[in-house]
């Protein structure tokens, strides 16, 4: 092969591994919020699609004229560990009322290529009041203004509806606010990543709450993989025969490689027997650092798991350490007494070390300045922890993981105006074990 045969494959492999870090962070990548990404993407498609439904079952739709690419990541275990957060507020996560009228709205946007910000709250407060399952929506009120604008905000973001005329935060303060929208429509049905539709799965009202989790299942049973998909609609005994060894060994792979691709870290001990065991095979440990090579991370394999690291940050939705907010620099600092307590901290003792923060930083995290601060900003640094993989609960404990001994905190700074952002900003996290 020549040199420069050469120097073009080469370029190919960065350029596909970027893009894949690219959409592992921004599954949803528009061409109006990163230009150059997508076009990265747009050019490099092919193989890209072909390395995400190798490596993890995830499908990649990249539609040049309409300018966007969506990467529909299915989750080997669903939670609520990654919720819809809102534009404004301090990006706080939804909350039930705003999923419920994320819902409908998107429904009701499925038939308007152009509406109005008026017309759309009208629908809503029509479809709302024809259900007997959500309570209806009442523009009249300011907090259900609010959580409708977060919505409209959030569908924003992902560039489903675009404002052309006016501003989505004026309806927060009048109901008579005006914006007209352009619905993109095609858009909008790529936003579900589930294998299976809600509508398949339907069951009587009052046997919902008991069944969730039997209904998430199904949501997110895929047929590559052998045995019956839920169909509480469809008659008993119309199952799927047993799934094949080649079916197994794909759903390990998948399995195995969604959860390295997609959480910070990974544990052994979060692995079944069968995922375990897969990774640990000759096969599958090739597969592993093949693919990881190919994304152009770097692995670091250690008795208890597993973590990727991007040298480039291309792939990191999430830093740690991070000074973004006060509860991101509470959990670095919490880090040293949590770790320094192998069988964990109760309630009590991580508000105690909470409280210990606020008299060492008394102009810092006054939002938390209060009776009931110390606790709140522990709970708060510890949402942090968990989120990144470096602590747990157990047994009615915090326990730190084993990637929480990455970090030590090497010293902090305090100013009189700025004691907590500072703090953070001039603290170092030296890499230790894992």
């Amino acid at each position: 092969m020549s040199t420069l045969a050469n120097q073009l494959a080469a370029a190919e492999r960065e350029e596909v591994a970027r893009a894949i870090r690219l959409l592992l962070a921004r599954p949803l990548l528009t061409a109006a919020a990163d230009p150059a990404g997508f076009e990265l993407v747009r050019r490099r498609r092919e193989p890209l699609a072909q390395w995400f439904d190798y490596t993890c079952g995830w499908s990649l739709a990249v539609e040049p004229r309409r300018g966007y690419a969506r990467l529909t990541k299915v989750r080997a275990n669903p939670d609520g560990s990654r919720p819809a957060r809102r534009a404004r507020s301090g990006r706080a996560p939804f909350d039930r009322r705003r999923y419920v009228l994320l819902c409908v709205t998107a429904a009701e946007l499925l038939s308007m290529p152009m509406t109005t910000i008026g017309m759309l709250a009208d629908r809503v407060v029509q479809a709302t009041s024809a259900d007997r399952a959500p309570a209806a929506f009442d523009p009249v009120h300011r907090p259900e203004r609010t959580a409708f604008v977060d919505v409209l905000k959030l569908l924003e973001s992902y560039d489903v509806l675009r404002a052309v005329d006016g501003t989505t935060d004026a309806y927060v303060e009048s109901a008579d606010a005006k914006v007209l929208y352009r619905v993109d429509t095609t858009l909008l049905m790529r936003l579900p990543a589930a294998p299976v539709g809600a509508s398949r799965l339907a069951v009587p009202q009052d046997e919902v709450p008991a069944r969730f989790e039997e209904l998430l299942a199904g949501l997110v049973r895929e047929r590559r993989y052998g045995g019956a998909v839920v169909d509480h609609s469809a008659d008993e005994g119309h199952g799927e025969p047993a799934a094949t060894d080649a079916q197994r060994n794909l759903r390990l792979r998948h399995s195995v490689l969604r959860r390295l691709f997609d959480d910070p870290v990974l544990y052994r001990s979060d692995l079944s027997d069968d995922e375990l065991a897969y990774v640990t095979s000759l096969t599958g440990r090739q597969i592993l650092r093949r693919s990881v090579e190919q994304a152009g991370f770097l692995l670091e394999e250690r008795a208890e798991g597993f973590l990727l690291v991007d040298p480039d940050g291309i792939a990191t939705d999430v830093r740690f350490p991070d000074d973004t907010s006060t509860g991101r620099v509470a959990a670095l600092l919490l880090l040293e007494p949590l770790c320094a307590a192998p069988a964990g901290l109760l309630p009590e003792q991580l508000a105690e070390a909470g409280a210990d923060l606020l008299r060492r930083f008394p102009r810092w995290a006054k939002a938390y300045q209060s009776e009931d601060g110390a606790a709140r900003l522990s709970d708060d640094a510890v949402g942090v922890l968990r989120d990144v993989g470096l602590a747990r609960r157990a047994g009615g404990r915090v326990v730190a993981c084993p990637a929480a001994y990455r970090y030590r905190l090497t010293g902090t700074t305090s100013s009189r105006e700025t004691a907590g952002t500072t703090a953070s900003a001039d603290t170092a996290a030296e890499g230790d074990q894992l």
